[in-house]
């Protein structure tokens, strides 16, 4: 009596899976730097297959996924064209990631933090508002760290990131949380977002988070607003490098 096996799980797939995110990687990136202009067609999937050493499935799903993250057209019988900027969805993380690393002139981190700086403000004006006993004590045990590990950079940036998901978190606006964190997630990283620390820079940025919490817990919004927008602005300021650098 012979009994069927059941169907093996193939292994390839996780492989090809990496495969494929790794040449959407680089088509994502050679789209970024301007290897391809915007509105015009991309190379055939032949060309891609053949370039990236990858079955033309690869090619076609990567093709999918780009146009799903707003950087290309697909049009049945006229190939695939790239979309200008506009149409990007920047808070993708692999657009966000490419165009950090790639942004040469620093403009990409500019936006960035002058979006940031407009989200984190509003949140922080409406944190005033909403402020209760949990969220600032929260708070203020962020800005404990801070002061206590103002000697000890990897410290005291944890305890920073902290203090702002916190005023982040008592804001209730979920959706300008998940924009901002998106922003700071895929831009951290960056050697030019982290960029330098001058003299005394961890000392400026705490009295800038204790004056922050000063007007959040005061209930003060316009006070709390126009802190946070200083912080976010002068802090990249701080650490920006000069344009001729």
């Amino acid at each position: 009596m012979s009994t069927s096996m059941p169907p093996r799980t193939p292994r390839t797939r996780a492989p090809i899976e990496r495969i494929g995110l790794t040449v959407l990687r680089e088509i994502v990136e050679s789209i970024v730097v301007g290897d391809y202009q915007p509105e015009t067609p991309m190379p055939t999937e032949a060309v891609l297959s053949d370039q990236f050493g990858v079955s033309r499935t690869v090619v076609r799903e990567s093709m999918k996924r780009l146009q799903e993250k707003g950087m290309v057209t697909v049009a049945q019988g006229r190939g695939t064209s790239v979309n200008p900027r506009t149409s990007w969805n920047m808070l993708d993380p692999l657009v966000i990631e490419a165009l950090v690393q790639n942004d040469e002139t620093l403009k990409v981190l500019d936006d960035l933090s002058a979006t940031r700086a407009a989200l984190e403000a509003e949140m922080a004006s409406a944190a005033s508002r909403t402020r209760d006993d949990e969220g600032l004590t929260a708070l203020r045990e962020a800005l404990a760290a801070m002061t206590e590990n103002i000697a000890d950079s990897a410290a005291f940036r944890e305890a920073d990131v902290r203090f702002h998901h916190t005023v982040m978190a008592m804001s209730g606006n979920g959706l300008a949380e998940n924009i901002a964190r998106v922003l700071v997630a895929h831009a951290i990283g960056s050697d030019r977002f982290t960029g330098h620390d001058p003299a005394h820079s961890f000392e400026l940025t705490l009295g800038e988070h204790e004056r922050i919490t000063e007007a959040i817990a005061a209930g003060e919004p316009d006070a709390a607003r126009s802190a946070m927008r200083a912080h976010i602005v002068d802090s990249w300021e701080r650490r920006r490098e000069p344009d001729n650098a």
